[in-house]
């Protein structure tokens, strides 16, 4: 599948009046102060309030605003962000996204994601926690396009249902897909579709966990394969009652996948992670977003 679903065009102008399409292109531009945010645009509700600065004016810290939560039939969010050469920007939202059970008309749910990172530039794409609702018709698209030199961190985690509450993912689809570039050059594609409880139970499927979740951090030198990928090994070993986890070096990208049964031991695991790999990916300690604390 190399691009989302789209809703039927045939649908009637009632049913395209329940669509809710929301727009945002974000800029980050490196200048004589640092790191600004030179463009802001949205269209619907979704925005960013203003950049914040806990690691000084060189690296940008954003949060992303969804007040609606999440998406129900026929709406679709679409996000861009550009950061330009030589700026340093740290993505993350300020709550879990969500996918609602779907209507009877079936329309698709879906959120786009477009990020491109400039040559000396660094992104890191951190956002909460999806949940998919049982029921749900969701697509998750996220393309990245590295120029050479760039640098890039990005974490997805999916709760399937709500386990909480003894919903499983039932009558559900949800379908995911990452496509990390490096001057048009495949580095990384993930391609997974959801659907049905046999693939949920499978011993080469899900294996009964709710949560699935995807960390990549690049480029690395392959001669650090085996000290930090060792190191990160033991942080798994130490995190057993996740679920199931595993490591490896994919050309120059670490990829981790993880299952469980908690978005919040998963996204635990992916931050202690991401502080142990920071100083070594970007030459900066770990500096954890204020809005994860609260």
């Amino acid at each position: 599948m190399n691009q989302l679903a789209v809703p039927d065009p045939r649908m009637t102008d009632t049913v395209g009046a329940h669509r809710w399409h929301a727009d945002l292109e974000l800029q980050f531009a490196r200048g004589a102060r640092g790191c600004r945010l030179a463009r802001n645009r949205h269209s619907g509700p979704l925005y960013v309030q203003k950049p914040f600065y806990p690691e000084g004016p060189d690296l940008a810290h954003v949060y992303l605003l969804h007040p609606p939560g999440g998406l129900v039939s026929g709406d679709r969010l679409d996000i861009r962000v550009q950061v330009q050469q030589d700026a340093a920007a740290l993505v993350t939202t300020t709550g879990a996204g969500r996918v609602y059970r779907a209507r009877p008309d079936g329309l698709l749910q879906c959120q786009s994601t477009a990020l491109q990172v400039e040559a000396g530039a660094s992104l890191e794409w951190l956002p909460l926690e999806n949940i998919a609702y049982p029921g749900a018709n969701g697509a998750m698209h996220t393309r990245v396009d590295l120029a050479r030199g760039a640098r890039f961190a990005g974490w997805e985690v999916t709760s399937l249902g709500l386990p909480a509450c003894n919903a499983p993912f039932a009558n559900g689809t949800l379908i995911q897909r990452l496509e990390i570039f490096r001057e048009g050059t495949p580095l990384l594609v993930e391609s997974l579709r959801l659907c049905g409880e046999e693939i949920l139970q499978a011993r080469a499927g899900l294996q009964g966990q709710a949560v699935n979740g995807l960390l990549v951090m690049g480029p690395f030198d392959a001669a650090l394969e085996e000290t930090v990928v060792e190191e990160c090994r033991e942080i798994i070993a130490a995190h057993n009652h996740t679920g199931i986890a595993g490591i490896t070096l994919v050309g120059e990208l670490l990829v981790l996948r993880a299952l469980g049964r908690c978005a919040f031991e998963v996204r635990g695991l992916f931050t202690e992670l991401w502080k142990r790999l920071r100083p070594v990916w970007l030459g900066r300690p770990p500096c954890a977003p204020r809005i994860w604390r609260t």
